[in-house]
C-alpha cells in the first residue's frame, strides 16, 4: 500500500492559496487518475484505489496545516503502513516559485505541517515532495502563504501542479528516489 498526503488548509477561505498546494497537487492527482476524494474519516478527505496491483490512498487531512499529523498518523497505523509508503506533498517558501523538490528523509525544515506528521508517525524517514512558494520579500509570512498566486505567478504554478503530479504519479510505478531526484527536482 501507498499513500499520498497534500498538505494544506480545509475551508473554502484558504481555497487556492500557497499554504493549499499539497490540496492542489492531490486534486491534480486525482482528476488525472480518475478518482474522487468522497470518503471523510481520520480527520481528513481521501479515497482509495488499486493503482498497478497495489492499494492506493490519496488524502487531504482536515485538520489545518499545523496539526496535520493528526490526520495522517492514524490513518497510517490504522492502515498499518510503514512511513516509508508515505509521500507528502508540501509548500516550500525557500524555494523559487515553481520549483519542485524530492526528498526520501529529512527534517521539518520549519514546515509546521510536517513538524506535526514528523512528531505522529516518529521519524524523518518518509517522502516528501516540495513545491516552492518563493519566499516574500516584505510580507509577513501568514499573510503570504494565506494568499492566492497572482495573476503573473498562477501559469508557473499550474505546470508546477502537473509536474508535481506526474512526480507522485513516478513514486507510484515503483522510480527510485534517486530517479525522481534526477528528473523532477530543481
Amino acid at each position: 500500500m501507498k499513500m499520498i498526503v497534500g498538505l494544506g488548509n480545509p475551508g473554502k477561505k484558504y481555497d487556492r492559496t500557497k499554504h493549499n498546494v499539497g490540496f492542489t497537487v492531490v486534486d491534480t492527482l486525482s482528476k488525472r487518475l480518475n478518482q474522487t476524494l468522497s470518503k471523510q474519516d481520520f480527520e481528513a478527505q481521501f479515497t482509495s484505489f488499486i493503482y498497478n496491483g497495489e492499494k492506493v490512498f490519496l488524502v487531504k487531512p482536515l485538520t489545518y496545516m499545523n496539526d496535520s499529523g493528526r490526520a495522517v498518523g492514524p490513518l497510517l497505523h490504522y492502515y498499518q503502513m510503514a512511513p516509508s509508503d508515505l509521500l507528502v506533498i508540501q509548500d516550500d517558501m525557500d524555494m523559487p516559485l515553481g520549483k519542485l523538490r524530492f526528498r526520501d528523509k529529512g527534517a521539518s525544515g520549519g514546515h509546521n505541517g510536517i513538524k506535526s506528521i514528523i512528531a505522529a508517525v516518529q521519524t524523518e524517514q518518509f517522502n516528501r515532495l516540495k513545491v516552492g512558494i518563493q519566499h516574500p520579500d516584505r510580507s509577513k509570512v501568514v499573510d503570504w502563504v494565506l494568499t492566492p498566486f497572482n495573476k503573473d505567478d498562477l501559469p508557473i504554478m499550474l505546470a508546477a501542479f502537473d509536474r508535481a503530479a506526474e512526480a507522485a504519479i513516478s513514486w507510484l510505478d515503483g522510480h527510485s528516489a534517486n530517479d525522481i531526484m534526477n528528473r523532477f527536482n530543481g
